[in-house]
């Protein structure tokens, strides 16, 4: 398998779903080390889920739940941040969306998982009560 300009740590491992956001980690998300904070990744995330089950749901979406996330990487000031989201299930007023965050380093094409989690998303009609997702 070639990968086109883009060096992954294992090539078992590559993105799976659709790159929903990118974005450049900045020296206000980080701590004193260079480390990105863990809450700016995963709002990141969020937002990534929101705009794909948006989408899904071709209205507004909230977030019901986010399940395990296990950061195996750190995301270092400079780095791009890539998020990739895939609709896992789609329930009545409901749906689950995978979604990886990757980075790619900073003056490198090397790419890493950084993290992942399962988004339970809700859709909303226009009074904020849940809807039939297609609906």
């Amino acid at each position: 398998m070639t990968i086109m300009s883009d060096h992954v740590e294992d090539l078992s491992d590559l993105p799976k779903g659709e790159l929903t956001l990118r974005t450049l980690a900045m020296p206000a998300d980080a701590n004193p080390a260079g480390d990105i904070f863990g809450g700016w990744v995963m709002a990141q995330m969020d937002a990534a889920a929101g705009i794909a089950s948006s989408e899904r749901a071709k209205g507004r979406t909230v977030t019901a739940a986010v399940r395990e996330m296990i950061f195996r990487q750190p995301v270092k000031v400079g780095d791009t941040l890539c998020i990739y989201t895939t609709v896992a299930h789609v329930g009545r007023t409901s749906m689950t969306l995978a979604v990886e965050c990757w980075v790619r380093r900073q003056f490198s094409e090397t790419r890493q998982k950084v993290t992942e989690a399962s988004f339970v998303m809700v859709a909303l009609d226009h009074a904020g009560r849940p809807r039939p997702v297609d609906g």
